[in-house]
C-alpha cells in the first residue's frame, strides 16, 4: 500500500522505533569504536541521547507536528552525550526546524528536512571530519533531493535514502584510514542508520513495542553507591577541615621549600595539592587544625584567597537533605521549615570540571573547582548535567573544563543554551591538560584575560593514559592482541606490552623530551601506591633532569593517567 504523507501520530511511532532499534544495537556500536579501549561508548551516547527524547515524546498525549518537533529537539538536546550524541542531537534539531511548520510530511518536505539536519550538524561541528556520521547523513539527504520528483511513496522513498546511508557507511573506512586499518565502519554513521531502519519499520507497519523504560546511568540510581546515605552517614572523616588558599610569594620558592611544605602538610593532614609558579602557591589540604598550614604558609608570603570548609558539617547537611528526599519520594510528609537565607552575591569568575576519580576529584577541588561533574571517558555528561552545573555555580562567568575530547561538544552546546551567565569553554582535553588551566588561572585578571591564558598553556601538556585491550586489532602498525596493555598518548597509541610496567615506562620514554621538566603519575583505583613509586623511581633514573610527582588518581579502567611537561 502506497504512503504519500504521515501525520505526527505515525511520526511520533516512527521516532521511537528508531530509538528503541538503536537502543537495542548499542553494544554492537560500541563494539565498533576504532580503539580497543574498555569504554568504547558511541553507541552508549547516541542511545542515551535518543531515549532522552523518546521520554519527551511518550510524555505527550495526542501531540500535533509543532509538540513532538519541540519534544523531539528539546529532549535530545538537554540529553545530548559524547561528540556523537551531540552530532545526532543537532540533526534532529534542524530536522525538527521544518517538520515543525506542517500538519503532515510528503517526501517533499521529508527531504527538506533531512538537509536542514545536515546543515545545522555541520555548523556544530567546528572541524568537520568526512568519513563520520556527518558523511552518511549528508549522502542520505542528498540522495532524498533526487528522489523528491521519481516519486511520492515514503516507504519507496525511505527505502532508497536508507539504501544510501549504508552505502556511504560501507565507504567511510576509505575516508579514514583509521576505520580501515581497525577493520570498522564508522560507529556513529551505524548508529545513524539503526535510527533509520527503526523508523522505516514502523512506517511498514512492523509489530514494534512502542514503550520507553527510562533507566538512570549506571552509578547514577538513588540507592547506588553513589547516593546510598547509610553508607554515606558511616564514612568515616578523619580530617574534619578542608583548607585551601594562596600564597602571594615573596620570592619564588625552591624545588626543596616546595617539597619541605608538602612533606609538612603530610604530618597533619592528607589529601594535599601544592603547586608553585614564581608568584603564587596554591594550597589544598584536609586537616583538623587549619592554622597549623597556614602558619606554615605565612613563612613563604603573604595568604590570600583562603577557604575553610568543615567537611563533617557538609557531610551531615547533605546526608539530612537527601534523607527529606527520600522521604519525600516515599510520601512521608516532611513539615519541618527552613529558615531562608538571602542569596549571596554572584563571585565574578567560577570552574566546572569533569572528573575521573576519587584522587582527582580532590585535585580539582583543591584548584579551586567549585562544582565537579563525575563521569569522563567512562560515562560522558550530558549538555544537561553541564546545564544543572552552571545553575548551581554562583558566578557571574564560568568556565568549563570538559577534560576530554568527547565532552568538549556538550559542554559547548550547554553554553549555548545558557543565557543569564557568562559561560566559557575551555576545551582541554585529559584530566593534565584541565589541572594546567587550573594553575594558570589568576583570579586578578580579567575572564578575557584568564580564557587566553588558560587555551595556550593546554597545549603545552602531554598526556598518556594506560588502559587494556578488550580486542584484537591493528592501529597505528601496531599489533594488539585482547588483554594487552596500551599506552595512548594525544594523538595515537604509544605502546603495546603483556606487562603493565614496561608498557608505562615505554609510553612515559616517548612523552619525555629536552624541553621535560615535570612528569606527573596518576595511579588508578586498580594500582598499589607502591607500585606507582616504583615506575616514578625508574623514570627518575632514566631521565634525572626532569621531576617526578606521583598522585592517587583514584580512575577506574585507566591504569594510569600522566602528563609531562
Amino acid at each position: 500500500m502506497e504512503i504519500t504523507t504521515i501525520n505526527a501520530e505515525a511520526l511520533a511511532k516512527a521516532f521511537l522505533a528508531g530509538a528503541k532499534n538503536l537502543e537495542a544495537k548499542k553494544e554492537w556500536i560500541n563494539e565498533l569504536n576504532v580503539f580497543p579501549v574498555p569504554d568504547g561508548d558511541t553507541g552508549t551516547n547516541m542511545s542515551m541521547t535518543i531515549m532522552s527524547a523518546a521520554k519527551e515524546v511518550t510524555a505527550l498525549s495526542d501531540p500535533d507536528m509543532k509538540a513532538l518537533a519541540k519534544a523531539i529537539s528539546s529532549g535530545s538536546l538537554r540529553g545530548a552525550r559524547g561528540n556523537s550524541g551531540v552530532i545526532l542531537s543537532q540533526l534532529f534539531r534542524g530536522f525538527c526546524k521544518v517538520i515543525a511548520e506542517y500538519d503532515e510530511i510528503d517526501v517533499q518536505i521529508l527531504s527538506d528536512a533531512l538537509q536542514k539536519a545536515v546543515e545545522t550538524a555541520y555548523k556544530a561541528v567546528m572541524k568537520p571530519k568526512e568519513g563520520t556520521i556527518l558523511t552518511v547523513a549528508k549522502g542520505m539527504a542528498n540522495r532524498a533531493a533526487e528522489l523528491c520528483d521519481e516519486t511520492e511513496d515514503l516507504i519507496v522513498f525511505c527505502e532508497d535514502v536508507i539504501k544510501e546511508g549504508d552505502h556511504v557507511l560501507s565507504k567511510t573506512p576509505d575516508m579514514l584510514p583509521v576505520l580501515k586499518q581497525a577493520g570498522v565502519v564508522d560507529s556513529g554513521g551505524q548508529g545513524l542508520m539503526q535510527v533509520m531502519k527503526g523508523a522505516l519499520d514502523s512506517l511498514k507497519g512492523k509489530e514494534i513495542d512502542y514503550t520507553i523504560e527510562i533507566s538512570k546511568p549506571s552509578g547514577m540510581e538513588e540507592g547506588s553507591a553513589s547516593y546510598n546515605i547509610d553508607a554515606q552517614a558511616e564514612q568515616e572523616i578523619n580530617f574534619a577541615y578542608c583548607t585551601q588558599f594562596l600564597i602571594m610569594l615573596e620570592k619564588p620558592i625552591t624545588t626543596r621549600q616546595e617539597n619541605e611544605f608538602k612533606e609538612y602538610l603530610e604530618t597533619i593532614g592528607d589529601s594535599i595539592v601544592v603547586v608553585a609558579d614564581d608568584e603564587i602557591v596554591k594550597v589544598h589540604v584536609h586537616t583538623n587544625d587549619p592554622g597549623l598550614a597556614m602558619q606554615k604558609g605565612l613563612t613563604y608570603g603573604g595568604l590570600t584567597t583562603i577557604i575553610i570548609e568543615n567537611m563533617k558539617l557538609e557531610r551531615d547537611e547533605k546526608i539530612s537533605a537527601l534523607k527529606e528526599k527520600e522521604m519525600q519520594s516515599a510520601g512521608v510528609p516532611v513539615t519541618a521549615e527552613k529558615e531562608e537565607t538571602p542569596a549571596e552575591p554572584p563571585k565574578d569568575m567560577g570552574f566546572i570540571s569533569v572528573s575521573i576519580g576519587e584522587g582527582i576529584n580532590e585535585i580539582f577541588k583543591g584548584l579551586g573547582v567549585d562544582y565537579i561533574i563525575e563521569g569522563g571517558q567512562t560515562m560522558n555528561p550530558s549538555t544537561e548535567d553541564m546545564l544543572n552545573a552552571i545553575e548551581r555555580v554562583n558566578a557571574k562567568t564560568i568556565f568549563i573544563l570538559p577534560n576530554n575530547k568527547n565532552i568538549v561538544l556538550a559542554a559547548n552546546q550547554a553554553a549555548s543554551l545558557t543565557e543569564d551567565k557568562n559561560v566559557v569553554v575551555i576545551p582541554t582535553k585529559t584530566i593534565p591538560q584541565g589541572i594546567t588551566a587550573l594553575i594558570n588561572y589568576i583570579p586578578d585578571s580579567t575572564p578575557e584575560e584568564n580564557e587566553e591564558r588558560m587555551n595556550s598553556e593546554i597545549g603545552v601538556v602531554k598526556t598518556g593514559q594506560v588502559t587494556y585491550a578488550v580486542r584484537d586489532t591493528v592501529i597505528d602498525d601496531k599489533e594488539i592482541k585482547q588483554d594487552d596493555y596500551m599506552g595512548i598518548g594525544d594523538h595515537g597509541i604509544l605502546s603495546v606490552g603483556q606487562e603493565l610496567e614496561p608498557t608505562v615506562l615505554d609510553m612515559i620514554g616517548q612523552l619525555i623530551d629536552e624541553d621535560s621538566a615535570i612528569v606527573s603519575i596518576y595511579y588508578g583505583e586498580d594500582i598499589k601506591e607502591e607500585d606507582a613509586a616504583a615506575i616514578g623511581e625508574q623514570v627518575e633514573e632514566q631521565f634525572p633532569e626532569v621531576e617526578v610527582e606521583i598522585h592517587y588518581g583514584g580512575q577506574p579502567i585507566y591504569y594510569y593517567v600522566v602528563s609531562v611537561e
